[in-house]
């Protein structure tokens, strides 16, 4: 008897001292949300499948297999498309230090990265499609009427247009890790293009490229807006566009359950791969890219080099600028006095904004947490410490779509589904957000922790006394970052709104949606020039606020 009460005791301690801090308290306060949206996703799955064992195993069947074939045959053929020629444009980069803009071609191959997908599968369609800029040389080629680019290969132009720049960027990092003693070795000893490649550069690229090469898979797996855009048909669907169908067009909550299982179980096994490979996820938008010297290429090379950085600069380019000309051609007027129209920019603009501030304040307690917990006295805390380092990061496995399916079959037994929308779309948005939100805040917070950490415990400075004097001065650019790059996400997502929306709540992406569905391609030509114009605005103000506060916390 007296054993167990030393060991409640003992339990009543540890309890105390977690709860006992703030900064703690408020970590478990931001893993409990976190488990919360995806437990009960999973728990509606669950019951589904439970209630509904039958229809479940029914929906094992050669559509399923078809389209989880599909899923993974996409995939591969993007990320070789993406792959291949990415490693030489990045080549062509690096062999080309004093290429004329090198720098803002390098700026470019990040646009991709801040634009939603609607907006640059609709940039794909007004360059490629039926009505293209380039259907007329397409038909004449054909030999009749262009048939426009929907299904697989819509698909891979997509995906190759965003994944293209992203490859090509952690290609150059790579490449940039080769010291310049090299490069200058190279040089003196006369190292031609062959042989630099094969001693120099194959060795870096080579250890790189399992990474990349698995990231840019992982996300042409879980693509769902180009899909359910490009893809044109039941042929060209994959697995999260499946869900989304037998949903809200088939209503079989059974075949939602299998489908969904099946593409978390593919996710799962992709991040183990990734995790395996030691392969970062959280692609960055700021790269360095610093040129190297002591290259000397002959003409020959340069020649072919100018040829394909100019071929990889029009491929990104293109769609882009037939996105803005398109727009431009659309009544912006008549657009922006449209009751619908300022109805839904108001309503992606407050849900943005509240996914934006709970991913910036979730993210903070997680980054707070972590940091008091790594102080001695908390030290018998291991399983705790390593959740709130990495918890955030364990929602990149579940595609926002499967969790959307959850909730979504799980609250339909016991409320509006519809009514719960912007509930559902911001805290999905901002857990979704937190893994890069965390990354913009935990270096300025771990830097001033360092050096205020034992003053503060002198002093005895604590609580919201502490964050307001102390810690919100440093933390004030990164939490701004952080909230920029969470809101420019919400703004321009597609995934849980798809499932959510309803004639009542309705965001400029899903308004775009339908507008493009009713055939109205100028109206959704605007409405995809002014998305994509504030989506990029918000990440040209996270990227321009991220340096300040990295220059801030140098010594």
């Amino acid at each position: 008897m007296a054993g167990r009460d030393e060991q409640v005791a003992s339990l009543a301690s540890k309890i105390s001292s977690i709860t006992g801090n703030p900064r703690i308290l408020a970590g478990l306060v931001a893993l409990a949300a976190i488990s919360t949206l995806i437990g009960g996703a999973f728990a509606g799955l669950a019951l589904e499948g439970v209630q509904d064992f039958s229809g479940a195993l029914a929906a094992f069947d050669p559509y399923m297999i078809r389209v989880a074939r599909f899923t993974l045959w996409q995939a591969l053929l993007s990320t070789l498309l993406s792959i291949a020629p990415a490693l030489l444009v990045a080549r062509a980069l690096t062999r080309f230090p004093d290429f004329p803009g090198r720098g803002l071609i390098l700026q470019l191959f990040a646009v991709p990265l801040a634009l939603p997908s609607l907006v640059a599968a609709l940039g794909v369609l007004a360059l490629y499609g039926r009505s293209g800029y380039f259907a007329g040389l397409f038909s004449t080629f054909s030999a009749g009427e262009w048939p426009g680019i929907y299904g697989l290969s819509g698909i891979l132009v997509a995906h190759v247009f965003f994944n293209l720049p992203l490859a090509t960027r952690l290609f150059v990092e790579a490449l940039q890790t080769v010291p310049t003693d090299q490069w200058r070795l190279a040089s003196q000893l006369g190292m031609g293009a062959f042989a630099s490649f094969r001693l120099i550069e194959w060795p870096r690229l080579r250890q790189a490229l399992p990474g990349i090469a698995g990231l840019v898979f992982m996300l042409c797996i879980t693509s769902f807006t180009i899909v359910l855009t490009l893809g044109g048909g039941p042929r060209a669907t994959t697995l999260e566009v499946a869900i989304y169908q037998a949903l809200r067009f088939d209503f079989d909550p059974a075949r939602a359950v299998v489908l969904t299982a099946l593409q978390v179980a593919l996710t799962l096994a992709i991040v183990f791969v990734l995790a395996r490979l030691g392969t970062n996820t959280q692609a960055q938008i700021n790269l360095s890219v610093a040129p190297r010297r002591f290259i000397v290429t002959a003409t020959s090379e340069t020649v072919f080099n100018s040829v394909l950085i100019l071929l990889a600069v029009l491929f990104v380019a293109g769609p882009m600028a037939a996105m803005v000309a398109a727009g431009l051609q659309a009544d912006l007027g008549r657009l922006v006095m449209d009751p619908a129209v300022q109805r839904a920019t108001l309503t992606s603009l407050v849900l943005a904004m509240l996914s934006a501030l709970l991913a910036a304040s979730l993210s903070l307690a997680l980054v707070m947490a972590r940091q008091a917990l790594e102080h001695p006295a908390h030290a018998r805390h291991p399983l705790l410490h390593y959740a709130t380092d990495t918890g955030a990061s364990f929602v990149l496995v579940v595609p926002p779509i499967v969790i959307g399916a959850g909730w979504f079959i799980l609250l339909r037994h016991v409320a509006d589904v519809f009514a719960l929308a912007p509930i559902l779309v911001i805290t999905v948005n901002a857990v979704m957000a937190m893994p890069f939100a965390i990354r913009a805040i935990r270096p300025a917070h771990d830097a001033a922790s360092a050096r205020h950490e034992r003053l503060c415990a002198q002093l005895g400075i604590a609580g919201w006394v502490r964050f307001r004097l102390i810690d919100w001065p440093v933390l004030r650019r990164p939490m701004t970052t952080a909230a920029a790059f969470a809101m420019a996400l919400s703004l321009g997502d597609l995934g849980v709104i798809a499932l959510f929306g309803s004639d009542a709540v309705q965001t400029l992406p899903y308004l775009l949606l339908q507008r493009m569905g009713s055939y109205r391609t100028s109206d959704a030509a605007g409405l995809a020039l002014i998305l994509g114009l504030a989506c990029l605005a918000l990440m040209f103000m996270s990227a321009r606020l991220a340096p300040a506060w990295q220059r801030e916390k140098r010594p």
